[in-house]
């Protein structure tokens, strides 16, 4: 079976929305990508309503079966924190009223998914991207390409690509794994056994 995941890089300003089915051997494949922008001029309540808008429209219309969501972390400036997880609590909420689960993934998880380190900068995510997905060109803007590697991640860690919970796949297709999801698959490997 194909899990189809919805990933978002939650912000107010901007929020890249990413939509990616992904199959048992891990192959995964764009299904469509976006970003929702409020200006910083609106009130908080009609920027929330804008992004609350827009991800009920993509959640209706693209059915995933789960959604990603980037974790807020800490940072310097609180009032982008603030921001950040505002925009998330909405996202979340209305993944919730459709039953749809929501897991969430930091930052340096994404990267060591996508490109095998967890320090990698957003130029690597973003061709990594392209290149997993077989794009032509890659997904604009950086929070659409995010995103978009929220979703693979979740779909390698959880369902695409995983023959039982946390076990990976082998056999048929494994051979087709990209670099970086053998460094993961490898990665997950090396974690178990030293259990």
């Amino acid at each position: 079976m194909t899990l189809r995941v919805l990933g978002v890089d939650p912000g107010l300003t901007r929020c890249g929305i990413g939509v990616v089915d992904v199959e048992k051997n891990r192959r995964a494949t764009m299904v469509a990508f976006g970003v929702v922008g409020s200006s910083p001029e609106e009130s908080l309540d009609q920027r929330l309503l804008v992004i609350a808008t827009s991800i009920d429209e993509w959640l209706d219309k693209y059915e995933p079966h789960v959604l990603a969501v980037e974790r807020v972390f800490s940072q310097l400036n609180v009032s982008t924190v603030m921001g950040v997880a505002q925009a998330s609590g909405v996202v979340i909420a209305a993944a919730a009223r459709r039953g749809i689960p929501v897991a969430l993934h930091t930052p340096s998880e994404v990267k060591a998914a996508v490109t095998g380190s967890g320090t990698s900068n957003k130029d690597a995510v973003t061709k990594l991207v392209t290149k997993i997905l077989r794009l032509d060109a890659p997904p604009k803007p950086a929070d659409a390409a995010d995103a978009l590697a929220l979703a693979i991640t979740h779909a390698w860690r959880a369902g695409g690509g995983t023959t039982t919970k946390g076990s990976v796949a082998t056999g048929p297709g494994s051979q087709s794994l990209t670099p970086a999801q053998r460094a993961w698959a490898d990665a997950e490997a090396k974690a178990r056994r030293a259990r």
